[in-house]
């Protein structure tokens, strides 16, 4: 009988495991949603409050590495003036890789929709962690 309890125990705690991580990813996914949402309302402060708020953050994109969160919003106000520049945003998700309990890597596909300005669109890998209970973007390497 003793047996049979330890089994059934260490079966639930399996599951229990499995069912946590597929609530992280959702999580994660979650934020991805968010941000599309609102950045294709064109609100660029609040597509900004997943990212982490710290002089840490850092974006890559092609004119080099802009570390912190005041001057990231910065550069996406200088790239992104009007809601003709941001046009429509749609990301598609290729991995996501959770690499510990508080740390996911996400590639991901990325396209704006521009018809006064012209499609444009590219690659995107993210470095997420839970940060007193909440995703946020530590890395964004975006080409």
């Amino acid at each position: 009988m003793k047996k049979n309890l330890l089994i059934v125990f260490f079966l639930t705690l399996g599951f229990v495991s499995k069912a946590q991580k597929m609530t992280d990813k959702e999580a994660v996914l979650e934020v991805l949603s968010r941000q599309n949402t609102n950045w294709n309302s064109g609100n660029i402060d609040a597509f900004m409050e997943d990212y982490w708020k710290s002089d840490s953050l850092m974006f890559i994109g092609k004119n080099g590495v802009v570390y912190g969160w005041k001057a990231t919003l910065d550069r996406y106000y200088k790239s992104y003036p009007d809601r003709a520049t941001m046009g429509t945003l749609k990301f598609d998700i290729l991995k996501t890789d959770f690499q510990s309990k508080t740390t996911c890597w996400i590639l991901g596909k990325w396209h704006l929709t521009r018809p006064e300005k012209g499609d444009i669109g590219g690659y995107f890998t993210l470095v997420i962690k839970k940060i007193a209970g909440k995703w946020l973007i530590v890395s964004d390497h975006t080409s």
